[in-house]
């Protein structure tokens, strides 16, 4: 009996083996990839925040439409913080994050790569074109690949690197290419050199700029206790404190998203008209990726299906 149990086990460890080699390197988590006539947009963000500032009113607007919408923090936000680091954080941040999501009705994923660690390797491309093909993106959205920070500028390039691969069938493998290819659209910044952010679609978000600042007020390591640049002073001591720090987060953003309108106003009245346009208090930007299929203004305005005058 003895040595039949043991060859028992001895064949299951040897099917787990060949399972283990066989598996592919990443599996979708779940792409809810069923054709349903929905735009599908996935956004990249260098840390659990970035999305949420950057395209966090867009979201909203298009799940309101029954589309669906994917934010990706590529690295685990771990040292972004003045007081703790490591595990802890990188748990607290993913919690905040996913909180944030269920606020504005999207699906979100951080990446296990320490912060500030991010490369442009071959691996890590793999796993960017994974997750593009998994969610079957018919938009994706990143950052510039100019910025201060290496974490934003990898990420860039490592969007930028997937923008073809995600077509061809023997690159990944073990995850189906994409049969057209998406587009793709930088989120906006202020950096100048070596060129310009240039808008190709101004978006107002007035009708959401509550929900998306009650989501980026619920960051509360980043927001309220001021990331790695806090210090002791910024934490609250009570709920009351808790709720006026939070408040003070949202005016900071709303003026924040304020200025990106006043910047683009020509931009907004062109798209909404003259009394619609100069009107909008809030707004974000995104610029084409031209590695990515070039949409022309008609199809643009299908991708986003906000403008009405």
């Amino acid at each position: 009996m003895s040595k039949s149990i043991s060859l028992v086990k001895v064949v299951l460890l040897s099917v787990a083996i060949v399972v283990l080699v066989i598996s592919p390197a990443r599996t979708a988590d779940a792409p809810k990839n069923v054709d349903d006539g929905k735009l599908r947009i996935i956004v990249f963000g260098a840390h659990p925040d970035d999305c949420e500032i950057r395209a966090g009113g867009v979201a909203a607007m298009w799940t309101a439409q029954g589309h669906h919408v994917k934010f990706v923090s590529t690295t685990n936000g771990d040292i972004g913080h003045w007081q703790m680091a490591g595990g802890p954080l990188a748990q607290r941040r993913k919690a905040e994050v996913e909180h944030a999501a269920r606020i504005l009705g999207i699906e979100t994923e951080v990446l296990d790569i320490h912060d500030g660690e991010i490369m442009p390797t071959l691996e890590n491309r793999r796993t960017i074109t994974r997750l593009i093909r998994e969610w079957n993106a018919d938009i994706v959205i990143g950052p510039r690949t100019n910025d201060y920070h290496p974490d934003h500028r990898y990420t860039g390039v490592l969007i930028q690197d997937a923008a073809y691969m995600v077509t061809v069938p023997f690159f990944c493998p073990d995850v189906p290419a994409l049969k057209k290819n998406p587009v793709f659209l930088y989120c906006s910044d202020r950096f100048q050199k070596p060129n310009p952010f240039e808008p190709d679609v101004v978006v107002s978000i007035d009708g959401v700029i509550e929900k998306k600042l009650d989501a980026l007020s619920v960051l509360d390591s980043q927001f309220v206790e001021g990331g790695c640049g806090g210090n002791a002073s910024r934490i609250p001591k009570n709920k009351e404190e808790l709720i006026a720090a939070r408040q003070r987060v949202k005016e900071s953003f709303r003026r924040r998203f304020a200025a990106t309108a006043n910047q683009y106003r020509s931009d907004l009245i062109k798209e909404y008209g003259q009394e619609k346009g100069g009107k909008v208090r809030c707004a974000e930007a995104f610029e084409i990726c031209e590695y990515g299929s070039r949409p022309s203004p008609e199809k643009l305005k299908q991708l986003f299906p906000f403008f009405e005058k």
